[in-house]
């Protein structure tokens, strides 16, 4: 293997030659033909090096002044919006988004934002929860955990990067270093952000090691750096058959893991709403679930109603919409593979096709838009078959006999990120969505009322969370500052230690 033609990684401050064991490269998702840059498939021997320069850094920034970090995050958001015309042409180039106004005027100005957001809160003490008890002589605070390794998806290139997104904004401002994972999807905007957070490190002064990225990895090497003791944890976004790779190795040495795996997100629509506003739900179902070429963790996937007439004419209504529709540009070509492995899933469990479910007749990636329906009594004989997540422009409905039939439907369902319920505004719904909300109100991480799933606001109040296998643990969100960075802490205890020896935080309060 020719090493001089592959991109450099970055470790310990220094962009060198990886210790390569293959490589790839990137491909245009919108013509399905390769890109010319050639990236490294690391050996162990990179990873080690990542992590011997993260352990040193992380002794470093233990000493450092909660300000440094937030110079860091400020000084990185401005490089990004610095070099933001290239980094979102990159980034179009290797996923097919649109560079405006999808990457340009939403994605890149989310990424920045929370990357500010993150400095406020790291110099605010009051996320970290400090308690002081002087009567039994006892403090205790959150504090940060070690080297955090980041796993970035493929559907965000800017805002979950594992080099800019929200699980790195988190883990540095809590005080941690991070190796960063490029996604094998959009090394090339992985690597110009890289640049970016380089060019921030230098100028704030923070040690080298405390931001790296690695391109690629074998599996093994993977799941043996998840499951490496110097880790103090590990966040990931993506499926759920490597997220749960992921986990059982750094379960195996007691090392925190941040899963966020797959959600098909149910919608219930009652009678009455549908009865009341039909065509404008459809409009709202059809902006939600093909938006993005329904590649959003939140993609509304499954949606439950009762059958009749009034189902009937809103499901014509919604082939007819779906079928009409452009169908976008998928990720790659493992993204397609996945969508129609999924639909084929979900047509093997009981499920038929009302329109798509084939690969569209364009170039590059894409899958027409699809549609299929279930009934009540066959969802319910497998359900676990019939939630498979078919990640993309496909949404699975499901028919009720009856309206009491719903709460027992929802009862059926596994955790997932979110869960919305549509009904009547003139109150006639209220006591089936008093039963329903029962039953989905603990299978989600956030409820919705009358309203899709997709947005996920970068706000204090949000939950981007929720139960397995929606994410790996209930009590914690990748959106939403400060609540996001505590992931990355341990609750520590100082009992009857002098004031002059305690941590800042804790002795200006003793």
């Amino acid at each position: 293997m020719d090493t001089a033609t592959l991109c450099k990684v970055w470790i310990g401050g220094q962009w060198r030659s990886a210790t390569a064991v293959g490589s790839f490269s990137a491909e245009n998702p919108a013509t399905g033909k390769a890109l010319d840059a050639q990236y490294p498939v690391s050996d162990w021997a990179d990873v080690d090096a990542a992590l011997e320069a993260a352990t040193k850094a992380f002794d470093v920034m233990q000493t450092l002044p909660p300000s440094r970090l937030a110079d860091f995050l400020n000084a990185y958001a401005d490089k990004i919006e610095s070099r933001a015309a290239e980094i979102c042409k990159m980034a179009s180039l290797e996923t097919g988004y649109p560079e405006s106004p999808r990457l340009k005027d939403v994605e890149l100005p989310r990424t920045t934002g929370q990357l500010r957001k993150a400095a406020v809160a790291a110099v605010d003490p009051s996320w970290r929860l400090p308690v002081v008890d002087k009567a039994c002589g006892l403090a205790s605070v959150l504090e940060p955990l070690g080297p955090v390794v980041v796993f970035g998806p493929n559907n965000f290139p800017l805002a979950y990067n594992g080099v800019s997104g929200g699980d790195f904004a988190a883990a540095l401002a809590a005080g941690n270093p991070v190796i960063a994972k490029a996604h094998s999807s959009h090394p090339g905007t992985c690597r110009l952000l890289a640049e970016c957070a380089q060019a921030a490190l230098e100028a704030t002064g923070l040690p080298a090691g405390a931001v790296q990225m690695l391109f690629g990895l074998r599996r093994e090497d993977g799941t043996r750096l998840a499951g490496d003791r110097r880790l103090g944890a590990v966040a990931f976004t993506g499926s759920r058959v490597a997220g749960m790779a992921l986990k059982a190795a750094a379960d195996a040495v007691g090392k925190p893991v941040f899963l966020e795996m797959s959600s098909v997100n149910p919608v219930v629509i009652l009678p009455g709403a549908l009865a009341e506003r039909s065509s404008e739900l459809v409009d709202e179902l059809v902006s939600s679930a093909l938006m993005g070429t329904g590649q959003f963790c939140t993609n509304p996937g499954i949606i439950f109603m009762v059958g009749g007439a009034a189902a009937e004419s809103f499901l014509a209504a919604l082939a007819a919409r779906y079928t009409a529709a452009p169908c976008g540009t998928l990720l790659s070509r493992g993204t397609q593979r996945g969508l129609l492995e999924g639909i084929q899933a979900l047509v093997k469990a009981g499920a038929s096709v009302v329109c798509g479910g084939t690969v569209a007749d364009r170039p590059g990636y894409a899958v027409a838009n699809t549609l299929l329906r279930v009934d009540a009594r066959r969802f319910m004989q497998d359900a676990e078959a019939l939630q498979t997540e078919a990640f993309g422009n496909a949404t699975l409905m499901v028919l009720a006999d009856r309206v009491e039939q719903l709460p027992a439907l929802i009862a059926c369902c596994e955790g997932n990120l979110t869960g919305c319920i549509y009904s009547a505004r003139d109150g006639r719904d209220d006591a089936d969505y008093t039963a329903v909300a029962r039953v989905l109100r603990p299978r989600v991480g956030r409820l919705l009322n009358d309203k899709m799933p997709t947005g996920v606001a970068v706000s204090p109040a949000m939950n981007h969370g929720g139960p397995f296998p929606a994410t790996g643990h209930p009590h914690f969100t990748a959106v939403g500052i400060p609540a996001s960075m505590r992931r990355f802490t341990r609750l520590a205890c100082y009992d009857n230690v002098r004031p002059g020896r305690l941590p800042a935080i804790l002795a200006t309060q003793s």
